[in-house]
């Protein structure tokens, strides 16, 4: 009985290793990351991101957030645009950015 072979991960991108199981990422490093990010429409969130995102990528711009108001204006979806070095540096800014009390959702 022939066991099956696994398929091999697409010739564009990276294989990086996790706890010994080898996971294929689709992003090219380094790139421009878009990453989204929702909460209230208060004092201080948007800075507050710009704050984060400065700690993780030193190079980030502010003037590239796209900021968006809800339909009922209670929140604000605000898109950072994230020089992406690494899938650890991305890693621990999704951490960053889900763990602060303002933060809602992040995609």
């Amino acid at each position: 009985m022939m066991t099956p072979k696994a398929p091999e991960p697409p010739k564009n991108t990276k294989t990086l290793l996790d706890e010994g199981n080898a996971r294929t990422s689709l992003i090219e490093y380094p790139s421009m990351f878009p990453i989204k990010v929702m909460g209230p429409k208060a004092d201080h969130f948007v800075h507050t991101l710009t704050e984060i995102a400065k700690t993780h990528d030193p190079f980030f711009d502010a003037t590239t957030l796209e900021i968006r108001e809800s339909s009922g204006g209670h929140y604000l979806g605000v898109t950072l645009m994230i020089n992406a070095t690494s899938r650890e540096q991305l890693d621990q800014l999704y951490l960053a950015l889900t763990s602060h009390p303002m933060v809602k959702v992040v995609l």
